[in-house]
């Protein structure tokens, strides 16, 4: 049914595209701007301190992280339709598991399957999927896919908050699991395709003029110029240890701020709701961004892109420091939807740029391991240092050696080249 007339004239994968981004932005439920909603709620009804709060996740987020490893491998496996439903379904059990949740053991168990399933795996296989469908429009695919991601940031803090007030906070995670149920995993099980080359088509709707095919097996078309590297392979260059620390610095910092965020603003006698404004202020400049990195992508170098983050974070980090006022959190949120913006698109358009599309699921399960990794030694410090110190300022001072070695890796990143690709 993909081979009729309509289907040459409108390229199936920006179809793909708006499942991409469904599915990222049901994410959210893993993610911490979502999580971050109920961190009072956990410590007001079971009694538990911040510090063990942020030690409980931060633990069950570490294991999550290290876990991502075989999901990427399963992606190149098992293809990204089927693992796009499995995840799914898993995810909805998993909020309704978090619905539930009455002991510490129950909660890291919680957070480590919603943190594998929705930070790691709701992340990886969307962007895996645009990966196979795009290679030249890559860039503006990916931002488009970002468009789920922003829009999920933007949502859930408001929508979480909404249903804990009206109802409890065991309603709003059984919320989003009926929501993955009845939306997201039918559209994803009848609409994906894993590769165009499987319906008849070729990356980007046609061959670019400028770009060489060939049939491969089973019929398939190989653009002749794409490199493809195994992981081993792309594990043994500079670039892949560059990007990996590129990946896990913003994660870690911007999960630190983003999980004490209510507390980081009321240590500046900032009320709640500027703290849930920034984040959705964060998401919403953050959309026109990752048009405009999508389409920068296509036209630099990827790593100058990641080395502009870095010089905004540090920029963030010294604001954050003396930030006293509503303009100080205003010019916060927007800095943040810049570097976010600019961050989520170089970072998921460089694997595929540099490493090709036949491994992208191992190579970019790597990639997000590191992410969930470094979101995982966000939260404690912070925590451990506002228990001691109660100010953020210590952490915050720390915090800012990582983003200046960003900029370091983030310069050295440079593409690698192939002696001979794997077709």
């Amino acid at each position: 049914m993909f081979k009729n007339n309509l289907f040459q004239r409108f390229y199936y994968g920006w179809v793909i595209v708006f499942i991409a981004a469904l599915g990222a932005f049901f994410s959210g439920p893993g993610q911490t701007y979502s999580n971050s909603i109920f961190v009072d709620e956990y410590i007001n009804d079971f009694g538990w301190s911040r510090s063990e709060v942020s030690g409980l996740y931060s633990i069950a987020t570490l294991i999550a992280g290290f876990t991502m490893i075989v999901v990427g491998r399963f992606i190149d496996r098992f293809g990204q339709r089927t693992m796009m439903v499995v995840v799914g379904v898993s995810l909805a059990a998993a909020t309704f598991f978090n619905s539930v949740v009455s002991s510490m053991w129950m909660f890291v168990v919680g957070i480590f399957f919603i943190r594998l399933l929705g930070q790691g795996s709701m992340m990886l296989i969307p962007n895996t999927l645009v990966a196979q469908w795009f290679i030249k429009k890559r860039g503006r695919a990916v931002s488009f896919v970002s468009l789920g991601s922003f829009a999920s940031a933007a949502a859930f803090p408001v929508i979480n908050t909404w249903l804990i007030q009206t109802w409890d906070w065991q309603f709003a995670w059984r919320f989003w699991g009926v929501m993955l149920l009845v939306l997201f995993v039918p559209i994803a099980l009848f609409g994906v395709r894993n590769r165009p080359e499987d319906i008849g088509l070729v990356p980007d709707g046609k061959a670019d003029k400028n770009t060489k095919v060939s049939m491969g097996k089973m019929g398939k078309y190989i653009p002749e110029t794409e490199e493809n590297w195994r992981l081993n392979e792309a594990a043994k260059t500079r670039a892949f240890w560059m990007i990996l620390i590129c990946v896990g610095i913003p994660s870690m910092i911007n999960t630190g701020i983003t999980f004490h965020i209510i507390s980081i603003f009321g240590s500046n006698q900032l009320q709640p709701e500027v703290a849930a404004m920034v984040l959705s202020l964060m998401a919403i400049v953050g959309i026109p961004m990752s048009f405009v990195s999508g389409f920068i992508t296509e036209k630099i170098k990827t790593n100058y892109l990641l080395f502009l983050v870095f010089l905004i974070e540090i920029v963030l980090l010294l604001l954050l420091l003396i930030m006293s006022n509503y303009l100080i959190a205003i010019i916060v949120g927007i800095l943040w939807g810049v570097a976010n913006g600019l961050g989520r698109i170089a970072t998921n358009v460089i694997w595929p740029n540099y490493f090709g599309r036949r491994h992208i699921g191992s190579i970019n399960g790597v990639g997000v391991t590191m992410g969930v990794a470094g979101s995982a030694f966000g939260p404690l410090p912070f925590g451990i240092g506002f228990d001691i110190f109660q100010s953020y300022t210590p952490v915050l001072l720390l915090s800012l050696i990582f983003p200046l070695i960003g900029v370091t890796c983030s310069l050295l990143a440079t593409k690698p080249v192939k002696a001979h690709a794997d077709g």
